[in-house]
């Protein structure tokens, strides 16, 4: 385990000045937009429809595909796409044909009811998240690329500008999304969502606009390097026809990436790093799947949501990714990510206590900006970490293969958070104490792990 070297606040304020970080920004706004779709609009269409709390819970199902996005992550790393690859590069022209699907999908979503065709919308809905996870595999992988492998302060920085481009798709799409939707609704809009989702689509053809501003790097010795392990495994197999072509092949791409990382780690702690990266933000997940309906439920309006959740919630959120990318830069992602999980576990306690003490917008204001502002250190620890574990050969499959563990504790189990809340009556503040509680076991983890982890910055 390599020690970071110590730099000045100066020095590490002006790692952002790089031109790669604003590219990095935008691809971060298009990764996290999706989630205005499939997290808050739908969440909070299904509720404003009249259907339940565990019925909205279940839903979030459709968020797992996150978690499994790596099993064809092997295909974005090999296969370019007709046309689009030879126009726009390989990474942009795998974004692009993404953010088409999701775009098609939102015409389909502004003509549908949801009380009459449930089972369409969460098929949609379901489209939409598959289409979200594969790009996310590509703007990883185009993001990682901006930075050289041995530029461990620039990854660090380039972590901070991916979390806060996020949660700028997200909590400004999310003020565009709730606002058009009370706009509408305001006017005697009767299927407002359904004409909100229509101003989100524009937004997407904005998005892709701006995408072409952002360079491919040139081409590396990827595919190259991943060819020599199809050779490889050609020759173990003893012999050389299409029979045995096609078996390198796909083993070499499903294979190599997982071989790869575990080569690099040792068993011991690549499993250990992988049990803490599935543990480390679930009491988190349990907490956001059901935010946005518990501030209904207590009372607040979608503009109140709107200006606290998202819009206050996107300038803390920004502020402190920033700071946190500094922390990471100076203190390194290990120690980083200790704060944070301690911060989560705090966080939770005080949507507890706006629980029990009922509606109130200065504690409501004080729980947001303290939740984003652990959100902010969490998550830009967290995917320097990642960004810093992987193999620039498997860029796309290792890391949607990391991160993607990660959302399976997040999505899998916190699936089951409206029923959680339903068994306790809708006791939130108990259930806000629960998620607290969630934190501990990853932290465990962490330290078991944290001075034999293989990276070049910690």
């Amino acid at each position: 385990m390599s020690e970071i070297k110590k730099i000045s606040w100066l020095e590490s304020i002006t790692v952002y000045k790089d031109i790669r970080m604003l590219r990095i920004l935008l691809l971060g706004a298009i990764s996290g937009f999706p989630w205005v779709l499939i997290a808050s609009s739908l969440s909070l269409w299904l509720k404003e429809e009249g259907l339940s709390r565990s019925t909205i819970g279940w839903a979030g199902l459709i968020f797992g595909v996150y978690a499994f996005n790596y099993l064809w992550a092997p295909i974005i790393d090999r296969i370019q796409i007709p046309f689009l690859t030879k126009k726009l590069g390989h990474r942009r022209g795998w974004i692009v044909l993404m953010q088409l699907v999701i775009l098609l999908s939102l015409l389909v979503w502004s003509i549908i009811n949801p009380t009459e065709n449930l089972a369409l919308i969460i098929t949609v809905g379901l489209i939409i998240a598959i289409a979200s996870a594969t790009q996310d595999i590509t703007v990883d992988a185009l993001r990682i690329e901006q930075i050289n492998e041995n530029e461990g302060k620039s990854m660090a920085a380039g972590a901070a500008m991916a979390v806060v481009g996020w949660w700028t798709g997200y909590k400004l799409g999310g003020v565009v999304a709730l606002f058009t939707a009370e706009f509408f609704e305001n006017i005697g809009i009767q299927d407002y969502w359904q004409a909100t989702f229509l101003i989100l689509g524009v937004l997407i053809i904005l998005m892709n606009i701006a995408l072409m501003f952002v360079h491919e790097p040139v081409e590396t010795d990827r595919q190259s390097k991943q060819k020599e392990t199809d050779n490889l495994i050609k020759d173990k197999l003893g012999s050389n026809n299409i029979i045995t072509t096609f078996v390198a092949y796909i083993t070499g791409t499903i294979g190599g990436p997982i071989i790869s990382f575990f080569k690099k780690n040792g068993f011991a702690i690549a499993a250990g790093i992988l049990g803490f990266v599935f543990l480390f933000k679930i009491g988190e997940a349990f907490m956001g799947r059901m935010s946005i309906v518990f501030y209904k439920e207590i009372g607040f309006s979608k503009g109140q949501i709107a200006i606290y959740s998202k819009g206050l919630g996107w300038i803390t959120t920004v502020v402190f990714t920033l700071i946190g990318g500094l922390m990471a830069m100076r203190a390194g992602t290990i120690k980083t990510m200790f704060f944070a999980g301690g911060l989560m576990a705090v966080t939770n306690l005080l949507f507890a206590v706006l629980a029990w003490t009922g509606k109130s917008e200065l504690l409501f204001a004080l729980a947001v900006i303290a939740d984003d502002i652990t959100a902010a250190f969490a998550t830009v620890a967290f995917v320097a970490f990642i960004s810093l574990l992987v193999d620039r050969t498997y860029t796309a499959t290792q890391y949607a293969l990391l991160a993607s563990i990660g959302t399976a504790g997040r999505t899998t189990l916190a699936s089951s958070s409206g029923a959680l809340v339903d068994w306790l009556n809708g006791d939130w503040g108990t259930f806000f104490v629960l998620t607290t509680i969630m934190v501990i076991p990853s932290l465990i983890c962490l330290w078991m792990i944290k001075n034999k982890i293989k990276i070049s910055a910690q």
